[in-house]
């Protein structure tokens, strides 16, 4: 898991399972407001295999990923899908 995130790195990336399963794309990421930590990413655009996986929603629906189960940053972000159920 990456330790230190720039917003503008990760808004709007393709969001892949380490096996390259196609998840959505970052719409907002949730911080801790006392420390600053990075806890959530939200999902925007989920596909049917993120709908599938029964994930945290926000009050609007929206699919969340626990920050714990990011493994990687680049050209996308990659995610261990065993994390996340």
């Amino acid at each position: 898991m990456p330790e230190k995130v720039k917003p503008d790195q990760i808004l709007n990336k393709l969001v892949v399972t380490k096996e390259g399963k196609r998840l959505g794309t970052v719409k907002d990421l949730i911080f801790e407001t006392r420390t600053g930590e990075l806890i959530q990413v939200v999902l925007a655009n989920p596909t049917q295999h993120a709908l599938n996986l029964n994930l945290e929603q926000t009050r609007n629906k929206e699919l969340l990923i626990s920050w714990h189960s990011v493994m990687a940053i680049s050209d996308f972000v990659v995610v261990n899908e065993e994390d996340l159920i």
